[in-house]
């Protein structure tokens, strides 16, 4: 069999897929501002695909804070200079995101055009991420899911992985590291939705070692109770310090709902 032969049709085949798929993810206008955030590494970024002028805008639903050193074309001074043209870029791997405009009363309010990226589109199918049109690719370059990162996840064996999980474990900086740090404990494998639950509620590995030191074997929903009712190790040793006999983590949280504590 003449391997040469076989494999040129199917680098054809491919580079056929590869332009269906750039064919397909077309680019995504919207209206777009960027602007000064409390925080002076970031940036406040709104894109909106509606007439920001109309009495049924949208203005500001799709709302993100960015790191300064994303984005190419603009500075936090340049934002201080009215009446400025500017054209402010944010590249990722899933696409890259434009916003031009003139700055007026701090702002930079213009119009922005996101390009997808049809090979990162193409390496997600590949992975098993079906479904990323330029709408989703926009909102990937946005929190920068890059497909390293998911394949790390994917590697250590985090179950639940989908397109709409992948945000929200991008945005709350859910990484193999943190994964580790609460199987360490000796917790089983948290899944995508535990782990961004864990994350959004702030369950630290450090935190969790205290608790268990005095004494607790919290569950995986326990963690997330103790965040929600700030069930903290001092909290706990304030109730012991009571007397308070059986103090179970339901106990614990009890006493915070009914401020039997106050």
């Amino acid at each position: 069999m003449n391997t040469h032969r076989l494999h040129v049709p199917l680098v054809l085949m491919a580079s056929a897929i590869t332009a269906l798929q750039s064919a397909a993810l077309e680019p995504v206008h919207a209206a777009c501002a960027i602007s000064a955030n409390e925080r002076p590494d970031k940036f406040r970024l709104h894109i909106d695909s509606g007439d920001c002028g109309s009495e049924h805008s949208h203005w500001g639903s799709n709302y993100s804070e960015e790191s300064i050193d994303r984005f190419r074309g603009i500075t936090p001074k340049d934002l201080a200079q009215d009446g400025s043209q500017l054209t402010a870029t944010l590249a990722a791997e899933a696409g890259t995101l434009t916003c031009s405009g003139a700055v007026h009363g701090g702002s930079l309010v213009g119009e922005s055009i996101f390009v997808p990226d049809a090979p990162f589109a193409a390496r997600m199918e590949q992975m098993g991420f079906s479904g990323l049109d330029s709408e989703k690719l926009q909102t990937c370059a946005l929190v920068n899911v890059e497909s390293q990162w998911v394949h790390s996840l994917q590697q250590i064996g985090v179950q639940g992985l989908t397109v709409d999980t992948l945000i929200p474990l991008r945005i709350f900086n859910v990484d193999p590291a943190y994964v580790h740090s609460i199987t360490s404990l000796g917790y089983d494998l948290p899944s995508a939705d535990q782990l961004i639950a864990m994350r959004v509620q702030g369950v630290d590995a450090a935190e969790v070692r205290e608790i268990r030191a005095l004494g607790y074997q919290p569950t995986f929903d326990e963690l997330i109770q103790i965040r929600i009712f700030k069930i903290t190790p001092d909290f706990i040793r304030q109730m012991k310090a009571r007397s308070l006999k059986d103090l179970t983590i339901g106990k614990l949280v009890q006493i915070r709902i009914f401020k039997l504590a106050d």
